[in-house]
């Protein structure tokens, strides 16, 4: 059984009454919205032509919100509602990432994520949904989808042009529509205004580049009345990337430090302490994320083990623990002189390498489960990058207390590619018009509120300038560990700006 939609765009005359029966019967808040109706006007006076599109949740038979839940807070239940659990969310904004139709929202009030979920409470009882119910054209017609004998079956199969919003998701979604214009539900496809029909928008239209509009837009559609929708991860999750960079780095380098530096607190305690500090950091920064942080120990109370949250944050624990072991043999060696424990701390560092570098590069698996940003979706470029960015950085805090030449031009070489694979992303194939508008909207996004300066180039510059100044600094025979420090804090300025500018702008395309 799949409980689905058919929405007979035909019928349809954007009245709204869908969606205040639906605010009313769920008490959703003001400004939010579960379902709601997209104008969009084609064509050219005096020939224009208003489109309505109803868009809601797509109950979708393989939902990405139901796997990247961490918390296992989102079901697909037996009879295919996508349902919620609202008092279990612990407010981390996956499933919106997740979500390729833009249909999950924020509550603010209670920081819990929240959804249409078929009126549910409703049909368990033997009735219609309210949206079904108030429509004065019967343009909604709802129904097991796999039912042969049922209306909306007839429907999707007998009425020529049924379609899905973005069937490239391969999401299986469960809302078609019948004589709706491409303008109006494929997202990204007309031009944004900057204002609505009847009012202002909540929030600017996304930044793209007039020549990409011309390349990726159907030149006579505009967008008229929409869903303002907020971009949901920020600077928090770019200083995320950072400071994990910065940790898994560090002891990616480690083992190699003690073939050519000699003994000493830097070669031999260094690189744990900073991956120990900044993984604090790290938790400190995704914790505080979340619109229910009390609720954080959940993802370990009752994981979703689908999620690439829930097993990122047993890399992260596994990659604490063995650092912290290494670290403590170490320490142990140097109160006992206990050969032994000497050898072990060098091994728990090799050991190590598995978990740091899978700790520097779960996230792209992570960003992969975001099947709603398509600029994140392409892993092959996404984890050697991360893991390039972690190389780059954890060398760059090294170099003030180790001041090698090697590893120093292996830290310009990492930031010349780390320059390259950015690039890729701005300059490179993308398959989708969401992927294309994400790229092109990467210079776009600024580096701090007020600013004019890109923070896709400041980024670049910053990262590859002040890596080649760490390294003409050691091997002119003047490596100032002060200037080599500011260098590394230089180069992570660098990078949380390139960052932002690739988290922010994965998030700017509409998909709705």
């Amino acid at each position: 059984m799949q409980y689905g939609f058919v929405i007979d765009q035909r019928r349809c005359i954007g009245c709204h009454a869908c969606t205040v029966a639906c605010k009313s019967e769920n008490e959703v808040p003001l400004g939010d919205f579960r379902t709601w109706v997209k104008y969009t006007e084609v064509g050219s006076f005096p020939a224009v032509k208003r489109h309505f599109a109803v868009l809601r949740c797509n109950q979708c038979t393989s939902a990405p919100c139901v796997t990247i839940c961490p918390v296992n807070a989102l079901d697909k239940r037996l009879d295919g509602i996508v349902d919620l659990d609202k008092d279990i969310c612990i407010g981390c904004k996956a499933c919106m990432q997740a979500c390729p139709y833009d249909a999950l929202y924020l509550n603010e009030d209670t920081g819990g994520a929240e959804k249409c979920h078929f009126c549910a409470h409703r049909v368990e009882q033997g009735l219609k949904p309210a949206c079904e119910v108030v429509c004065p054209e019967e343009a909604i017609i709802s129904g097991d989808v796999l039912d042969p004998s049922s209306k909306v079956f007839k429907l999707i199969h007998e009425v020529e042009g049924a379609r899905v919003r973005r069937p490239e998701q391969n999401t299986g979604p469960n809302v078609w529509y019948l004589g709706a214009h491409e303008a109006s539900l494929e997202p990204g496809s007309a031009r944004e205004s900057d204002m609505y029909l009847w009012s202002d928008r909540r929030l600017p239209p996304p930044p793209l580049p007039e020549a990409d509009i011309k390349r990726t837009l159907i030149a006579d559609a505009r967008v008229v009345l929409n869903v303002d929708h907020k971009l949901h991860w920020g600077w928090k999750v770019s200083s995320y990337l950072v400071t994990k960079g910065i940790a898994a780095g560090t002891c990616l380098w480690a083992p190699f430090l003690a073939i050519d530096a000699a003994a000493g607190f830097a070669r031999d305690y260094l690189p744990e302490l900073f991956a120990l500090l900044f993984l604090t950091i790290t938790t400190i920064l995704l914790v505080a994320d979340l619109k229910r942080p009390k609720l954080f120990l959940t993802i370990l109370l009752r994981p979703n083990t689908r999620s690439w949250l829930v097993k990122g944050s047993w890399v992260l624990m596994a990659f604490g623990t063995v650092t912290s072991a290494a670290l403590a043999a170490r320490g142990l060696f140097a109160f006992t002189g206990t050969p032994a424990l000497g050898t072990l701390a060098t091994v728990l560092r090799f050991i190590n390498l598995p978990a740091a570098a899978m700790a520097a590069a779960y996230t792209a698996f992570l960003f992969a489960q975001c099947e709603g940003r398509d600029l994140w979706q392409r892993t092959n470029v996404l984890l050697p990058h991360l893991m390039v960015q972690a190389l780059c950085i954890g060398g760059a805090f090294l170099l003030p207390f180790l001041p090698d030449s090697r590893l120093a031009i292996a830290v310009v070489l990492l930031a010349l590619a780390h320059h390259a694979y950015g690039l890729l992303e701005r300059f490179g194939r993308h398959h989708t018009r969401n992927a294309q508008q994400a790229a092109a909207m990467m210079p776009a996004v600024k580096a701090w509120r007020g600013s004019k300066q890109s923070a896709f180039n400041l980024g670049l510059a910053m990262s590859t300038g002040t890596a080649c100044l760490a390294m003409l600094l050691v091997i002119s025979g003047i490596p100032n560990p002060l200037a080599l420090l500011l260098c590394a804090l230089g180069m992570a300025a660098g990078l949380f700006f390139y960052e932002q500018a690739y988290v922010r702008a994965g998030q700017l395309p509409p998909l709705s």
